[in-house]
C-alpha cells in the first residue's frame, strides 16, 4: 500500500500550496474567466484576496459580437451573450451594446402568420440586462443598421452589416483612471430651454477631465427633436472634448440609479461620458465627397496622422443610413476595409443611423492638434461617417 500513501502525501502537499501560497494560487485563477473566478472566490479567504487581485489587472475592454441570426425567439446578440459571458476576462462596470431595429423588435409582418414570430423590443432588453452583473450600468441603442469586429481578436475584419440581425456589446471593466457615466436628457414639453444645470450632474461640466462623449439622438422625426439637441450639442462643442454620435432608431436599455424610463414619445439625447487624463482621442469626419477607397483611405490617414497609441484603443464608426455599399457603387464594407488598413489591431464598432454628429478633432493628452479659430464647428450631419478612437490608457 505505499503507492496509495505517496498519492495521499503529494494531495496533502498540493493542498497546502493552494490553502497558502498565495502566488501559486493567483497564478492558478489568472487562467479562469471572470465567472468562474467569482465563483472560486467563495472557497476561503486567500482565494477571495487573490480572485480580488486578479480581476483588479483585468483591465482590458471585452467584446460580444452576434452576425449570425437563430432561431426565431430570441434575437442573436442575447444568445451570443449568455454563452460568451462564461469565458470573458474581465467584469463589466458598464456595458454598451447596439442591436440592429429590425429583428431586435421582431418583423411586423402580417397577422396571418405565427404570433410568436413577433419578438418585443422590451423582453429583448429585458434579456439582455439579466446577463449582466446587478451593478453594472447599461446602456442599449437599436440602429438600422450595425458595424462589428467579431470575436476573438482585435484585428479580426470589421463588418458592415446594412440589412440582417447583428449586434454587440461592448463590456468596460473598472478601468484605472478612466470614469465612465451614462447620461440621458429628454425634451421637456413644458420648457422650452434647457436646464444646463443637469449637465453639472451628468458630470458634462466642470469636469477638467473629460475627453469624450458618445451622443445617441433618439426619436429625432419629432418636431423640436434638432432643436434639441443643438441645445445638448452646443455648450459641449468644445476643442478639448471629442464629440461623436448619432441618431438612432431608439434606447431600449439605460441603467443606472439617476436614469428613469421615459414616456415612449418623447425625444432626447442619451450617451456614455469619458473621463481621465490619460483618454486620447481623436476623430474624422467623411462627408459627401468622399465616395471611393482613395478618398475614404485619405480620411483615415488624417485619423492615423493623430498619433493616437493604438493598444487599448477602440474605434467606432457612426455611418448614415443612405452610405455603405449604395454610396459605394455596390462596393461593400469599404469604410471599415478602410479602417482595417491603417489600424490592423483597433477593434471597429458602430451603426448605420438617421444622422451624424462629429468634426474632425484630436485630444492628446492637454495639447490640441488644430487651429482654434473661435468657430463653432459645426457637429450635426447628414450622408456623413464619423470614424472616432479612443484610447484608455495604457494597460499593465
Amino acid at each position: 500500500g505505499r503507492g496509495g500513501s505517496g498519492a495521499m502525501e503529494s494531495a496533502a502537499k498540493g493542498g497546502f500550496v493552494l490553502a497558502n501560497l498565495a502566488e501559486v494560487v493567483e497564478r492558478v485563477l489568472g487562467f479562469l474567466p471572470t465567472k468562474a473566478l467569482l465563483r472560486a472566490a467563495c472557497v476561503c479567504r486567500l482565494w477571495r484576496e487573490c480572485a480580488r487581485r486578479t480581476l483588479r489587472t483585468r483591465q482590458r475592454i471585452a467584446w460580444v459580437s452576434a452576425l449570425e441570426p437563430g432561431p426565431a425567439e430570441s434575437h442573436a446578440l442575447v444568445r451570443a451573450l449568455a454563452r460568451e459571458l462564461e469565458k470573458v476576462h474581465v467584469l463589466p462596470q458598464t456595458v454598451l451594446y447596439i442591436a440592429d431595429a429590425e429583428t431586435f423588435s421582431g418583423h411586423e409582418e402580417c397577422h396571418e402568420q405565427k404570433k410568436a414570430r413577433k419578438r418585443n423590443s422590451k423582453e429583448t432588453a429585458l434579456a439582455l440586462e439579466k446577463l449582466l452583473p446587478k451593478r453594472c450600468q447599461v446602456l442599449g441603442l437599436v440602429t438600422p443598421g450595425i458595424v462589428v469586429t467579431p470575436m476573438g481578436s482585435s484585428s479580426n475584419q470589421p463588418q458592415e452589416i446594412e440589412e440582417g440581425e447583428a449586434g454587440f456589446a461592448l463590456l468596460f471593466p473598472k478601468i484605472d483612471g478612466v470614469k465612465i457615466h451614462t447620461f440621458h436628457f429628454s425634451k421637456d414639453v413644458k420648457n422650452r430651454v434647457f436646464d444646463e444645470s443637469k449637465f453639472a450632474e451628468a458630470g458634462l461640466k466642470n469636469n477638467p477631465d473629460l475627453r469624450v462623449v458618445l451622443l445617441f439622438g433618439y426619436n429625432s422625426w419629432k418636431t423640436g427633436a434638432t432643436r434639441f439637441l443643438h441645445q445638448i450639442v452646443n455648450p459641449l462643442n468644445e476643442k478639448s472634448i471629442i464629440l461623436a454620435g448619432g441618431q438612432v432608431e431608439s434606447f431600449t436599455s439605460l441603467t443606472s440609479e439617476n436614469n428613469h424610463a421615459q414616456p415612449g414619445d418623447a425625444c432626447g439625447v442619451v450617451g456614455l461620458a469619458f473621463s481621465g487624463p490619460q483618454i486620447q482621442s481623436a476623430t474624422v469626419l467623411l462627408d459627401q465627397d468622399v465616395a471611393d477607397e482613395r478618398t475614404a483611405e485619405a480620411a483615415m490617414q488624417r485619423l492615423k496622422a493623430a498619433n493616437i497609441p493604438e493598444h487599448n484603443t477602440i474605434g467606432f464608426m457612426f455611418a448614415c443610413v443612405g452610405r455603405g455599399y449604395r454610396h459605394y457603387k455596390t462596393k461593400r464594407n469599404m469604410e471599415a476595409d478602410a479602417f482595417r488598413k491603417f489600424f490592423p489591431n483597433v477593434p471597429l464598432f458602430g451603426f448605420f443611423g438617421h444622422g451624424e454628429i462629429g468634426c474632425d478633432r484630436i485630444v492628446t493628452g492637454n495639447f490640441v492638434l488644430r487651429e482654434c479659430n473661435d468657430v463653432k464647428d459645426d457637429l450635426l450631419h447628414g450622408y456623413t461617417t464619423v470614424m472616432t478612437l479612443i484610447h484608455l490608457g495604457s494597460t499593465k
